[in-house]
């Protein structure tokens, strides 16, 4: 029977998994079993880091735009109630970067949706 070798595979294997443990501290990034484990732990924690940033950025919009409507005698619930009310389709992120960045038409877009 004919012998197989496979270490080139297995090495290949292990470093890849010592690449992507570059970084890491003292034995996980140096030892192979330690740093598969580190390996395996870092890639769930960046799949639920990637769930997590759109909740903490949702957040933020929500509380920028609270600020800015509270200036103007309204709570975010009654100013997004109102904008639905009066059919302006203007989604969280874009009315949380009018209210910092122009305020004049945050302003005018509150004017507007009071009046009616």
């Amino acid at each position: 029977m004919v012998r197989v070798k496979r270490g080139n595979i297995a090495r290949n294997r292990r470093k890849k998994i010592l690449k992507f443990a570059k970084g890491f501290k003292g034995a996980h990034s140096r030892l192979f079993r330690t740093a598969n484990g580190q390996v395996m732990k870092a890639l769930v924690y960046s799949y639920v880091g990637r769930k997590n940033r759109k909740r903490d950025f949702k957040k933020l919009w929500i509380c920028r735009v609270n600020a800015a409507a509270r200036k103007q005698g309204l709570t975010y619930s009654t100013l997004r109630h109102l904008l639905k009310k009066s059919s302006i389709t203007l989604n969280l992120k874009m009315l949380a970067q009018l209210s910092i960045l122009d305020k004049k038409t945050f302003l005018h877009i509150v004017e507007e949706v009071k009046s009616q």
